[in-house]
């Protein structure tokens, strides 16, 4: 096992990813020699993932309502922006040679919607910067004087830069590298972590048998969500969603996560409104519904005059008894808000995203860990969240932007 003793212009960063690599790039631009390290065989995997169907990288909204997807983290978040916003995040990506477009709902993606050409262009540009990039290296934590301890094929070794990023990604998606093992070690160093959690995520809930093997897999759309959050206030998302074998995903799902989350954590479960007709009032509902039925079931008057198909017509039978949908008021009504208890949330590994990890107060304005002078933190292992949309992109590039300006500030002054 061997130890390498410090280089005045050596900066080492752990993790791979979007964060990872921005953070690279951004300590090699100022002139120091940058070694990368990932467990993974090669880097940017989740990057890659979350580009297949499409490479959302970013959002055009205006910045303002962008910063207030970050809810908790909004104003830490904002303060990343002033270094690398949505609008610079494309001239960034610009100067790679990829070209973006701003999609119907205000996405922003590469041209040809893929992931691939754009982390090859950026790592061929690392390279010239002179970045060394180290795949198959595990991060263990730290010796007891403070060296990092790395672990590849030939066996555990220890480095001791000048500086050091971590970017080792949140909970979830273990199988792309990003496990979570980081939390214990942190602590022990005496960060502040809060638990991670499923963000961005689907629910359980118990549906019947019958439902469950009918319906699963299938849409359901168009649909209105609603929910009180734990302050009392309504939320209510348009949108579309999977019904699983045990519950609910999909992005109408994954937008209403976190406060879905915040009540199951409070009250131990979580009841979402369905509106199952959005574009009809419920006036105009009962109406429809009021017609002589001639010899229809209830099934095909509420297809024919409610305009619901299959699943939505299965899911009033799933949540209503016949006495509760007696009456063309009484259908309209429960057409217009179904309600679907939702007991838990998928798996961490099964999120999209993690909530939680390193905490603020535990970090300086530069992401360094106070705790740990010379030692920067940056991307999803830090304690924010956001929807999918680009958000998360984002937030992950800026945050690793700030840490690499982070160390390149702290060297000056070491």
């Amino acid at each position: 096992m061997t130890t390498q003793q410090p280089d005045a212009n050596r900066v080492v960063v752990i993790g791979g990813g979007p964060a990872g690599l921005m953070a690279a790039e951004t300590i090699a631009n100022a002139g120091y020699q940058v070694e990368l390290f990932d467990a993974m065989p090669s880097v940017g995997r989740k990057f890659l993932l979350a580009g297949v169907g499409g490479m959302n990288i970013t959002h055009s909204e205006p910045k303002p309502a962008f910063v207030e997807r970050y809810r908790e983290a909004a104003a830490w978040a904002s303060d990343w922006f002033t270094e690398l916003d949505a609008e610079h995040l494309q001239q960034w990506i610009h100067e790679l040679g990829i070209s973006t477009f701003v999609g119907s709902s205000g996405r922003v993606f590469p041209t040809d919607m893929k992931a691939a050409p754009l982390l090859r262009a950026w790592l061929k540009r690392l390279r010239n910067k002179g970045v060394q990039l180290h795949t198959r290296h595990r991060w263990l934590g730290w010796t007891a004087d403070g060296a990092l301890r790395l672990q590849n094929a030939d066996g555990e070794f220890h480095l001791t830069p000048t500086a050091c990023v971590l970017a080792l990604g949140g909970g979830s998606w273990r199988r792309l590298g990003s496990d979570g093992s980081w939390v214990g070690p942190l602590r022990e160093q005496g960060a502040g972590v809060r638990d991670l959690l499923p963000s961005n995520s689907g629910f359980i809930c118990d549906w019947s048998p019958f439902l469950s093997e009918r319906f699963a897999g299938q849409p359901l759309k168009p649909i209105v969500a609603s929910m009180n959050d734990t302050n009392g206030q309504l939320i209510s998302r348009r949108g579309e969603c999977i019904l699983t074998h045990d519950g609910l995903e999909g992005s109408l799902i994954y937008a209403l996560s976190a406060p879905l989350r915040d009540q199951l954590q409070a009250h131990g479960q979580a009841t979402l409104a369905l509106d199952l007709a959005p574009d009809r009032s419920e006036p105009q509902l009962i109406t429809a519904l009021s017609d002589s039925r001639k010899g229809q079931s209830l099934a095909s008057l509420l297809r024919k005059k409610a305009g619901l198909d299959a699943l939505k017509i299965a899911l009033l039978h799933e949540c209503f008894g016949k006495d509760q949908l007696a009456t063309p008021a009484d259908l309209a009504k429960a057409i217009k808000q179904v309600p679907i208890v939702l007991r838990d949330t998928r798996p961490l590994d099964q999120a999209i995203s993690s909530a939680g990890g390193v905490q603020q107060p535990s970090l300086t304005e530069d992401l360094m860990l106070k705790s740990l002078p010379g030692v920067f933190c940056a991307g999803e292992m830090l304690d924010w969240e956001a929807p999918t949309g680009g958000y998360l992109l984002t937030a992950c590039f800026a945050s690793g932007k700030r840490a690499g300006n982070g160390v390149v500030s702290w060297l000056a002054k070491t």
